[in-house]
């Protein structure tokens, strides 16, 4: 199909299309802001379910970016299933027909949108929301199938050619990347990664959300080593200026008020409260509940600990919460606070009192914990979090893991309280903790430094934006 012409002083616009899920909407809108506040005509892409959850504080009228939406009538809990994804193919050709944009910014789970915006002669930029280490460590094993040669699944495998003799266990690759099956017997997911890392690879480049300072090795890695155009542009996070913006990072309402954390946090000294969650998708088994809290009783350091609401069940008559131990929040008066649903995190974590952070290996809370110069307990569960913890721990040396061996997706390997409390107690107290600390202080420093003028992601960013420029105007 023929697209049309633009002149050279034309605004350049970028449309955004998110994953339906909270870990890839929010960088996806930060990043749309970002744009426009460069001067670029940004719009995202949503349904019409999801919109509403855009606050006037995360989308105010100073941000100058479009919202374009669409109805889909299969989402669950508001969320959008892997499987009916390609479904959206023809309501993008539409949105692209109709709008006629420089460039394509999609999701690294809509693999077709390659296809779709080639169709228009639009670049299609792939956008994954992790970092580059773990980009690059799941390319590598896509080309290189190093995992193969090993014969059981506990038996560690070095990641081929990516720097540092970096190894794993097939335990702890998500099941769709072990590609086990031929072809012709994938299973869909399977099937769905092989043609995501096709798309990728045939993508016009990838926008990362993290900062060169951060891993090096793996941003050269990615772009020299296994040939991709790339730019990072984080930490997207820090473009949130405004406290009211870092309270309301997020789709989802806080379940207590920034004012109140903020208030109990300053009552406590530095460095002293240990900061607990798992992300919005992560859902603990009652007995592992009960593991971490008689870890943290044990350890007794103070904390802010967020659990996604659970129903409260009758025992005897009376109803209780089984995922705690008997009379815990009783013992734990002015020493915990529990949060049951969902917590203002970057305000959590930048105040002083906050001196560790126990995470599921997210990269958008592992960001947030680097911008605010938090070292981390790691505990992933799925996805690529085991590749973050690698990051993490063995290369920036800024967290401590807490021994998980297996990716079970979403409810979490099983861990015993006496592993936690080892963790926690190496993460807050001795040496090796103030030297963690003093780390991630330098790392979070290196991040603000990294999005001002003249900083990596800044000039990466102009590089960017200089790019479509060129591509546009030949077009």
């Amino acid at each position: 199909m023929e697209s049309k012409t633009h002149n050279h002083h034309e605004q350049l616009h970028i449309i955004f299309f998110p994953y339906m899920a909270q870990g890839h909407l929010i960088p996806m809108l930060e990043m749309a802001k970002l744009f426009a506040s460069r001067g670029l005509k940004s719009t995202l892409i949503t349904t019409t379910s999801i919109a509403p959850f855009f606050s006037k504080t995360l989308i105010s009228e100073t941000s100058h970016i479009d919202i374009v939406t669409f109805e889909f009538p299969c989402l669950e809990n508001g969320f959008l299933p892997i499987e009916t994804i390609s479904k959206l193919g023809p309501q993008l050709d539409h949105l692209l027909q109709q709008h006629r944009p420089h460039c394509l910014v999609a999701d690294v789970f809509f693999p077709w949108a390659t296809d779709v915006a080639a169709k228009y002669g639009i670049p299609r930029i792939v956008f994954h929301g992790s970092c580059f280490f773990s980009i690059s460590a799941f390319l590598s094993i896509y080309l290189y199938a190093p995992h193969k040669n090993v014969s059981s699944d506990s038996e560690p495998f070095v990641i081929t050619n990516l720097p540092g003799d970096i190894q794993i266990t097939r335990d702890q690759m998500p099941d769709f990347q072990k590609n086990d099956d031929h072809e012709d017997n994938e299973k869909p997911f399977t099937k769905f990664y092989r043609v995501g890392m096709e798309a990728e690879m045939n993508s016009y480049g990838v926008l990362v959300n993290s900062f060169y300072e951060l891993e090096k090795d793996y941003a050269d890695y990615y772009r020299k080593g296994l040939g991709m155009k790339a730019w990072s542009i984080g930490p997207l996070l820090l473009y949130n200026k405004l406290d009211e913006e870092k309270a309301n990072r997020g789709v989802m309402e806080t379940s207590i008020d920034a004012h109140k954390c903020l208030k109990w946090l300053s009552s406590k000294k530095p460095n002293s409260v240990v900061y607990i969650c798992f992300g919005s998708l992560t859902d603990f088994t009652d007995s592992l509940l009960v593991e971490i809290a008689s870890s943290l009783e044990a350890c007794g350091h103070d904390f802010i600990w967020v659990v996604k609401k659970k129903k409260k069940e009758k025992v005897h008559g009376e109803e209780e919460e089984k995922w705690l131990p008997k009379g815990f929040e009783k013992r734990m008066e002015g020493k915990g606070l529990i949060v049951r649903g969902w917590a203002p995190q970057m305000v959590i974590l930048e105040h002083e009192a906050v001196g560790g952070f126990v995470t599921h290996c997210g990269w958008n809370s592992i960001l947030e914990a680097v911008c605010a110069g938090v070292p981390m307990v790691t505990w992933p569960v799925a996805g690529e979090q085991f590749y973050n913890e690698i990051l993490v721990t063995q290369i920036l040396g800024i967290g401590v893991g807490v021994g998980v061996k297996k990716c079970v997706n979403v409810v979490g390997d099983n861990v015993k309280k006496e592993d936690i409390e080892k963790a926690l107690r190496r993460l807050m107290v001795g040496e090796e903790a103030e030297e963690m600390r003093k780390r991630a202080k330098e790392f979070g420093k290196m991040a603000r430094r990294a999005i001002q003028e003249g900083g990596s992601s800044y000039s990466d960013i102009d590089a960017f934006i200089q790019e479509l420029k060129v591509h546009s105007y030949s077009r």
